[in-house]
């Protein structure tokens, strides 16, 4: 019944998009608008909230227990574990972004900064690292660990629902249903997003490198040929489509980070990265609770409360699928796994581009930010025509994304079919191909109802009812730790004792 209901739900919103996308597009402002002024708030406080929550658990004594038994192991290794949970997490956002977004805060810088001027690059840097460091990480490590918490050391199934089985209030049980419906949602919606950004991107690429026009047609076509690729990807298993590919674009990425790095300005690439990190350090609790209450500005609704929505709406998906390769982890591994290591990695991308691109605009004089006023899927593409081998790298980052894009898509499935077959770790093909085709709907009528903006506020609307549920996962997590800790001592005393009657025997 659950999984009926979340699909036609989803099918339902498919459908006004492609029938009427102008009046869904209208609706979905109105309600952003009133989410932004009401909520912002509670999106500020949840996220810096699981920062706080992460870092006791990692830290505690609590960090010495395992995500199973004592003597699990690990799946995967590490560097495949990384790759995993990387290319699910933000593969397709680092690449659209990793020019956009540094160059849209220096010309329209947050407030109390002069858009255009040096202080504004360092500002744009700053927010850019908070906006996809560990933050975002965050979010997706608390989820994750409940949902691995209960799944492997509790022998619960792998859904939502099963984290908040350490509550004490019993009426939650008789909810699952509607918890697990909204983090189908939730996932739908926040990976088609991600889905239609990335197809913008695609259809950018190829326009760059073969003419190909950019339209809402040319961008359905994309749509459809990558989610063809990522149900192929998806029924060949985790342990294969996933894995190889996101081993793959994590090696591209790398060599064209590399590539960048060694011929752009280096050493200013070196310089951002090292000013940044300590302005990031400084300013970490200020930016994480930054509102504007009293200034007419919509910047910290339009990127930081869009951002946290965004990684909200995707935490079920990325908890659910980074809980799926993580068994035999201890709670401190895990997190600092998840939370610090891509946090590093998202820092060196963006120090990369974002600060070629500055250096590039503040003191060569080229116009990027000429290319990210008029179309934000094409600033990567502006940076690549400024440097040695632009038209080959233009097709490497063209193929990147399309990775991206079906390493999300497959692990999107994945985490669906999983939610909708009981928590089933292995959903049937058929769950997947619906899925897939459901998602992909998604982010044509999204693209049909506006592109980028009605991407950024169908996130924001759908992301909303599922911050409820992390509240009460974080809760029973918390519980759950605290009882296993307290029988985990107890069995070591017990042990200890038993050891010393033998030694005196």
């Amino acid at each position: 019944m659950q999984t009926a209901l979340s699909a036609g739900f989803i099918l339902a919103i498919v459908v006004w998009g492609v029938v009427s996308p102008t009046t869904m597009g209208s609706v979905f402002d109105t309600a952003l608008a009133s989410i932004t002024r009401n909520f912002g708030w509670l999106y500020l406080w949840m996220v810096l909230g699981m920062v706080v929550f992460a870092v006791f658990l990692a830290f505690s004594r609590y960090g010495n227990l395992k995500l199973g038994d004592d003597d699990d192991e690990p799946e995967f290794s590490l560097g495949s574990w990384f790759s995993m949970l990387f290319a699910a997490g933000m593969g397709i956002g680092l690449v659209f972004f990793g020019v956009a977004e540094p160059i849209s805060h220096y010309i329209d810088a947050p407030p109390g900064t002069v858009s255009g001027t040096p202080e504004a690059a360092g500002v744009a840097m700053r927010f850019t690292f908070f906006h996809w460091g560990i933050h975002p990480w965050a979010v997706y490590s608390a989820v994750a660990l409940a949902i691995a918490f209960f799944q492997y050391r509790r022998g619960g199934s792998a859904l939502v629902s099963s984290s908040i089985s350490a509550l004490p209030w019993k009426g939650f049980a008789r909810m699952s249903g509607l918890f697990n419906g909204l983090a189908v949602v939730a996932t739908a919606f926040g990976v088609a997003g991600s889905l239609g950004v990335g197809a913008l991107q695609i259809n950018s690429g190829l326009g760059k490198v073969f003419g190909l026009a950019v339209s809402d047609m040319a961008q359905i076509g994309i749509i459809l040929v990558a989610t063809a690729m990522f149900l192929a990807s998806a029924v060949s298993g985790v342990g294969r489509g996933v894995k190889l590919l996101s081993n793959v674009n994590m090696i591209m990425a790398g060599l064209l980070a590399l590539v960048v790095f060694l011929v752009g300005p280096t050493v200013a690439i070196i310089d951002t990265f090292t000013s940044t990190l300590g302005n990031y350090a400084t300013e970490f609790v200020r930016m994480s609770l930054r509102a504007t209450p009293f200034r007419d500005s919509t910047w910290v609704g339009s990127w930081t409360i869009f951002y946290w929505a965004w990684w909200i709406s995707w935490s079920p998906f990325v908890g659910l699928f980074i809980a799926r390769v993580s068994r035999g982890r201890t709670i401190r591994e895990f997190i600092v796994g998840t939370m610090l290591a891509p946090s590093l990695a998202a820092f060196v991308w963006f120090s990369i581009f974002g600060g070629t691109a500055l250096h590039m605009e503040i003191w060569q004089h080229i116009p990027i930010s000429d290319a990210v006023r008029a179309d934000t899927s094409t600033a990567l593409f502006a940076l690549f025509d400024a440097l040695p081998f632009g038209t080959i790298m233009s097709a490497v980052a063209t193929v990147l994304v399309l990775v991206f894009f079906v390493t999300s898509g497959d692990s999107a499935v994945l985490v669906l079919g999983m939610m909708s077959s009981g928590g089933n770790p292995n959903p049937s093909n058929k769950s997947k191909l619906m899925w897939g085709a459901l998602v992909a709907g998604i982010a044509i009528s999204l693209l049909l109802a506006g592109g980028l903006k009605a991407v950024q506020t169908a996130t924001i609307v759908f992301a909303l009812p599922f911050t409820v549920v992390i509240v009460l996962m974080m809760v029973s997590l918390h519980r759950a730790v605290c009882e296993d800790w307290t029988a985990h001592e107890k069995r070591e005393r017990e042990l200890r004792r038993r050891m010393r009657q033998m030694v005196e025997k």
